[in-house]
């Protein structure tokens, strides 16, 4: 038993039409490189919505010689951590992502001029993620290859079937492994910020 590798995942959404399995990323097959392209946009579309495994909090990032606060490109979202939110109270930053830059909305330019901590998604690559996450992303991308190469709405159906399976399983992974209370809730947190300051401690 080995972890799945980016072929094989391949070669799954090959599969999915009757393709017989390659033996390489790079055998020159068109549909090969299709499901190659639609894997990696599939990949990079649902990380990009921020899991346990690929957050990192408070990694400090300098300015460049410009000022600029630069991000690698692997950076899928970036965001000014509590700390730094907690440093910038009282003081004219607001910063969000634009790009590969960090932007001051508040002073309208990409002059930061100071070393800032973010909270930051990370793109992973394929042999990276977490099984349970290769199997979600490996089969929404089956159904978006099927669709676009074979359209079948029989199959369409049976590998929805599949990808809503897999994507609960991530969910659960992902509440497992993140140790989410009811306070991390978007909705909690709103809630509690409009009860008055005099609430019961």
């Amino acid at each position: 038993m080995t972890p799945t590798t980016k072929l094989e995942a391949v070669n799954i959404m090959l599969s999915t039409i009757g393709e017989s399995p390659v033996n390489s990323l790079s055998s020159g097959l068109v549909d090969a490189e299709l499901a190659e392209t639609i894997l990696d946009a599939t990949s990079r579309s649902v990380q990009s919505e921020g899991w346990h495994f690929n957050k990192e909090y408070q990694v400090k990032y300098s300015p460049d010689l410009t000022g600029a606060v630069l991000l690698p490109t692997n950076i899928l979202r970036a965001d000014a951590s509590e700390q730094q939110d907690t440093i910038n109270r009282g003081q004219p930053f607001d910063l969000v992502q634009r790009g590969t830059k960090m932007y001051d909305r508040k002073n309208h330019t990409y002059v930061i001029n100071k070393t800032v901590e973010l909270d930051v998604v990370v793109q992973l690559a394929f042999e990276e993620l977490p099984e349970v996450a290769k199997r979600y992303i490996t089969l929404k991308s089956s159904r978006v290859f099927q669709d676009r190469v074979v359209g079948s709405g029989t199959l369409h159906g049976f590998n929805q079937e599949d990808e809503a399976t897999a994507y609960f399983e991530l969910k659960e992974f992902e509440g497992d492994s993140g140790d989410y209370t009811i306070f991390d809730s978007p909705d909690v947190a709103a809630t509690l910020d409009r009860l008055p300051s005099t609430r019961i401690r």
